[in-house]
């Protein structure tokens, strides 16, 4: 069964950090390009990160969180990694991460589209 299981989410305050986990079951991870979403209430999932297959060099980054979250993969522990910091009360939202329909794509997008394998998701609160 391919599944992907994120981990790592909760209530931080402004300024804070959380780091996200998304961990691989079923399938290579390696071989796929892996991207982070979220969906806050009564808005639309946007993507706010993704790493190509293979290079973990190759990233893509939404420009809300452009300095402030990094993207990671071990393929070794089948995960990918989401560290946020700086958090903003904006940035709450349940955080998905998704999996691309493509093997071997070292270029990610930054579009909805191109991932069809989802996990359940993890609720990020950032509040005083």
């Amino acid at each position: 069964q391919l599944q992907l299981v994120e981990s790592g989410g909760g209530l931080v305050q402004p300024g804070g950090s959380l780091r996200l986990s998304c961990a691989a079951d079923g399938f290579i991870l390696d071989s796929y390009a892996i991207a982070w979403l979220r969906q806050a209430p009564e808005k639309e999932r946007e993507a706010v990160s993704c790493v190509g297959a293979h290079n973990a060099a190759l990233t893509n980054y939404a420009d809300s969180v452009k300095g402030r979250f990094t993207i990671s993969r071990d393929n070794a522990r089948s995960t990918v990694y989401l560290q946020m910091n700086k958090l903003k009360p904006e940035d709450t939202a349940v955080y998905y991460c998704a999996r691309d329909w493509r093997p071997n794509s070292d270029i990610c997008s930054l579009s909805n589209d191109e991932y069809n394998i989802w996990g359940r998701g993890t609720q990020v609160t950032v509040s005083s």
